[in-house]
Parts: C-alpha cells; sequence; structure tokens
C-alpha cells in the first residue's frame, strides 16, 4: 500500500512543495512545529531511513542540506534542527525545523495550526532561497 508520502510525490494530494529532483522530495509539513518545518523524502518508497541504499541515503542528506540552508536564510531562526523518527508514516524522512530553542523540536507540544495562505507565502519564502 502506498504511503501518503508516496501519494503526495505523484500529485495525488496536495503539498505545499519545496523542491524536488529525480530521487528526492521536499515539502512543508502540514502540522509544523514551527514556521518553515519542512519534510524531505527520498521519492524511493522506504519504511526506515536505514533501509535504503547507501547512494540513495548520501544523496538524501545533501538535498536536505540544501533545503536546510534555504531555511536558514528566510526563516528567522538560530539553527536549523533536525530529526528522523520515522514512526508517523512508513516512508523514510526527514524533519528539518527552524529552532530558537531546545523545545522547538519536541514533537509532543502541540502543533501550529497555518492557513493555506501562510503555507504559500512560508513555502514561497523557502523556494526563494534556493
Amino acid at each position: 500500500m502506498s504511503s501518503i508520502f508516496s501519494k503526495i510525490v505523484r500529485g495525488e494530494i496536495p503539498s505545499y512543495k519545496i523542491a524536488e529532483n529525480d530521487h528526492y522530495f521536499a515539502f512543508l509539513d502540514i502540522f509544523p512545529l514551527a514556521v518553515g518545518h519542512v519534510l524531505v523524502i527520498p521519492k524511493n518508497e522506504t519504511d526506515s531511513i536505514f533501509d535504503i541504499s547507501d547512494t540513495e541515503y548520501k544523496g538524501l542528506w545533501q538535498f536536505a542540506k540544501k533545503i536546510a540552508k534555504a531555511i536558514e536564510k528566510t526563516i528567522p531562526c538560530k539553527r536549523v534542527g533536525v530529526a528522523v523518527i520515522g514512526l508517523e508514516v512508513p516512508h523514510a524522512h526527514i524533519h528539518l525545523i527552524p529552532l530558537q530553542c531546545v523545545e522547538d523540536i519536541n514533537f509532543s507540544k502541540p502543533k501550529l495550526k497555518l492557513d493555506s495562505d501562510m503555507m504559500k507565502g512560508i513555502a514561497e519564502k523557502i523556494i526563494s532561497g534556493l
């Protein structure tokens, strides 16, 4: 069965896309911990990040680095935090989260509720930093 992320990659479910290439896709988390929270995924559906090939693993992190640098340029933050949890969706993914403090990366805190216009604006802002 296809993951929700695979459906996003195929365009079956809308997303706030930040970037993509032949192998990777980055989009805003619709349940963000902070403004500018981005998910970076391999297009190849694999449940665990440690089950993807070495080449794909390296490429995923290189792609994530490019996105993180764009977040740093465009979203006010002290640092971009990284989390790989993998319990929410059975598709390898990296969370890139703009941080002001360590509590900003606490996944048990309430998620932000941002409207569509705000999400579009955040996506456009990060895209401008690529």
